[in-house]
């Protein structure tokens, strides 16, 4: 299939500059994106103003593991459109009560705490830690410290970039929030001693996506598992960018065959569709919560809950899950062809790649513009490193062709 479509002959005939223009003229300029304006998408592929289609593989950062425009996903969201979407949580509906049960028996939890977007989330997490640190493990007040990872995303929100080592998230946007303790990523020893009596959780990025799709050993998480439990401290595992289908299990914490005590879980669990996150753990966890300590209007609404169990229903099939793994075996062999001939390493798990860029040949913002060019929709991170993670519904001719593209671009 040719992908470059030509439906403009000339760039004096396009209309991506003009609606590009249009867009950027009166947002803030909180993010630098490529100049594509797109209108329509399907599956892995998304079309944009002037009808060229190019594949997308970088999936909404991992929102949209189930492609753009999933059937059962768009038939569970227009069914509860025509009934009710919002009711808040001062009232019940008829769609809470599967979707916390069908989510937390997906974890093997007990309770589910849903809100809206992964920082939400992670907030949540923190909140829930301190809340556990004070209520059940006997912290004094307003002493509990939860240890972080260097190199670590977590959203955007003013507690979090406190604790985050990225310039660009955090510069400017002080004073922070005490009770943060950071570590080098996925150094055992690091954490162990960073431990105190006020310790209240370890919030771990079981693959750091951000970062340039870090990954720990397994025996990181497994011995993280141990000391958390040993040391009575909480296991909050990150997989808002890691989980549900895109590594190949279920979670990313699944190749170590560990449970954190909390999972925090976003992007995917809506479908690409409206936002969905939640905080799931066991009730001698979640079970601190109390009402008006904690909520959010918008949070487990009809339409979110209707989507996310519907999302639940495509994973229990393991379908997306066989994908990854499969297909990440050609995206890895692909890559590992590639070393020395445009990239310089990269890192893999299912369908999701670091790739590092041989400066040489370009930043790695530069190489995702001549990918754009080449009809292909990718996103750089940290200078020279992009980031590859398609919807999970890819084929395996189109995940060649993308690859086939990356190969010609790092070669330009």
């Amino acid at each position: 299939m040719t992908l470059l479509n030509e439906a403009q002959d000339t760039v004096a005939t396009s209309l991506t500059p003009a609606a590009f223009a249009a867009a950027e003229a009166h947002s803030a300029h909180n993010y630098h994106p490529l100049e594509v304006v797109i209108s329509h998408a399907e599956g892995a592929w998304v079309t944009d103003v002037d009808g060229r289609r190019c594949l997308d593989m970088l999936a909404g950062y991992s929102a949209l593991n189930f492609g753009h425009g999933h059937p059962a996903l768009l038939s569970a969201a227009r069914e509860q459109l025509d009934k009710v979407t919002l009711t808040s949580r001062a009232f019940v509906h008829d769609q809470f009560a599967e979707f916390t049960a069908r989510l937390a028996a997906m974890c093997g939890k007990d309770m589910v705490l849903p809100m809206n977007t992964g920082a939400e989330a992670v907030e949540t997490a923190i909140k829930v830690a301190r809340k556990w640190g004070y209520d059940v493990k006997g912290v004094p007040a307003d002493q509990a410290e939860i240890i972080v990872m260097a190199g670590n995303f977590h959203g955007r929100t003013t507690t979090i970039v406190g604790f985050s080592d990225d310039a660009d998230a955090r510069d400017g946007f002080g004073p922070f929030a005490p009770g943060f303790v950071m570590v080098p990523y996925a150094d055992l020893a690091a954490i162990e001693a960073a431990i105190t009596p006020n310790t209240v959780a370890v919030l771990v990025e079981p693959i750091q996506g951000e970062s340039g799709v870090v990954i720990p050993a397994d025996d990181f998480l497994i011995g993280l598992r141990e000391l958390c439990t040993r040391e009575n401290v909480l296991f909050a595992a990150d997989e808002i960018q890691a989980g549900l289908g895109r590594t190949g299990y279920t979670f990313a914490c699944d190749h170590a065959g560990v449970k954190p005590d909390m999972y925090i879980l976003g992007k995917a669990l809506g479908g690409g569709i409206v936002p969905v996150s939640a905080v799931v753990a066991d009730r001698d966890v979640l079970g601190v919560i109390g009402p008006g300590q904690h909520g959010s209007t918008f949070g487990g609404n009809p339409l979110a809950c209707a989507v996310g169990t519907a999302v639940v229903d495509l994973l229990e099939t393991g379908e997306f899950q066989a994908r990854a793994e499969a297909l990440g075996q050609i995206l890895s062999d692909r890559l590992l062809a590639m070393v020395g001939n445009g990239i310089v390493g990269f890192r893999s798990r299912g369908l999701w790649a670091g790739v590092d860029i041989d400066p040489a040949i370009g930043t790695g913002r530069e190489i995702c513009e001549r990918l754009l060019a080449r009809g292909v929709l990718a996103k750089d991170t940290h200078g020279s490193t992009i980031r590859l993670a398609p919807p999970l519904v890819i084929t395996e001719d189109d995940l060649n062709w993308a690859l086939d593209q990356l190969e010609a671009a790092v070669k330009a």
